[in-house]
């Protein structure tokens, strides 16, 4: 039996005498965590199902490569090898971001599964996203991210906006007070829960996406605090929150724009994290091309730690996309509060 490599470019032979150089291959059949896998044959330009077995890869701390798996953003790991249940537990301890059971999520986590792998075309769908284009924000300041008829899009990165101690105090405090809820979404018909909890708080009420949230005009003492600080700080008012959890690095929100005729045409959005961080992206809205498709090729990353700020001015809602995407490697939770004015 032949092992095949898929790249974009097409079907090519494993060269197992090449991978050696780069990777540990194993000849026993292990129990591997899937994605984890999945990550470290991207590297290679690989794709894979499940239906047969191959031999078992796994890294060897190259740094160019751990850079790619972890973000170019993420210290890198001082060792590939799994920690101990002991040590598991001792960092565990450690961890002052804890959450209530009652959030929805457990803690046990199941064995990985058994994983064979068989290499494959890529669907033709996977080769009209182009991220070549990538712009990685790390340092505070002001940026412009285009110009359009519609009006300049900017975001503003404001790191220690809130100080270490009270960024901690105020994530306890919602982590425990703050009435989460986990609300459903219908895609192509189906119906599922989103991948994250959240609260409202406003005036009025709040509608997207097909979901509604009712008035809830008092806000609790940390979420008047941060509002307090912010419109001492950028001059602006703010009269509503919408309280995002993301409980692990699981949870995860997708492309959208907050572009609601409730909070005018041009808005000004402050993002405040509090927690682990995670990363934010943009993406520059297109137009279909001739045959229909959309192919996105402006994305703009930016990491948020707690006790940051991000503003996001101008036309960034008319002319852009954000999310924060599911990521590979473990993360805490984290609380992300976007504050908003309802001007209608």
């Amino acid at each position: 039996m032949q092992d095949y490599i898929c790249t974009p470019l097409g079907y090519g032979k494993i060269d197992f005498k090449f991978l050696s150089n780069h990777l540990l291959v194993g000849s026993e059949k292990a129990k591997v965590e899937q994605r984890l896998l999945s990550n470290w044959l991207s590297i290679m330009g690989v794709s894979y199902c499940r239906d047969q077995e191959v031999k078992t890869v796994m890294p060897v701390g190259n740094k160019s490569q751990r850079s790619r798996v972890q973000g170019g953003w993420a210290k890198p790991s001082s060792a590939v090898s799994k920690p101990s249940s002991k040590q598991r537990e001792e960092k565990a301890s450690e961890n002052i971001h804890k959450l209530p059971v009652w959030v929805g999520k457990g803690s046990e986590v199941d064995d990985p599964p058994n994983i064979s792998i068989r290499f494959q075309q890529p669907a033709e769908k996977d080769l009209k996203f182009d991220d070549t284009h990538t712009r990685l924000i790390t340092e505070p300041g002001v940026y412009d991210l285009s110009t359009e008829p519609s009006g300049v899009s900017r975001i503003k990165l404001f790191h220690n906006f809130i100080d270490e101690k009270s960024a901690a105090r105020m994530f306890t405090e919602l982590s425990n007070e703050v009435p989460w809820e986990q609300k459903s979404d219908v895609k192509d018909g189906v119906r599922y829960l989103q991948p994250r909890v959240v609260a409202w708080y406003g005036d009025q009420g709040y509608s997207y996406s097909g979901l509604s949230h009712s008035p809830r005009p008092q806000l609790l003492s940390p979420l008047l605090e941060v509002k307090h600080l912010l419109e001492e700080n950028t001059g602006l008012q703010f009269n509503s929150v919408l309280c995002n959890l993301y409980r692990d690095n699981k949870d995860h929100v997708s492309w959208h724009s907050d572009d609601e005729e409730l909070f005018g045409r041009l808005p000004t959005i402050a993002s405040v994290s509090l927690g682990d961080t995670r990363m934010f992206e943009l993406r520059r809205k297109v137009k279909p091309n001739s045959e229909g498709e959309f192919v996105y090729k402006e994305f703009v990353k930016v990491p948020l730690p707690a006790g940051s700020l991000l503003l996001m001015e101008g036309a960034t809602q008319l002319d852009w996309q954000h999310r924060i995407p599911t990521e590979y490697h473990d993360r805490g939770p984290r609380i992300n509060l976007t504050y908003r004015n309802i001007v209608t």
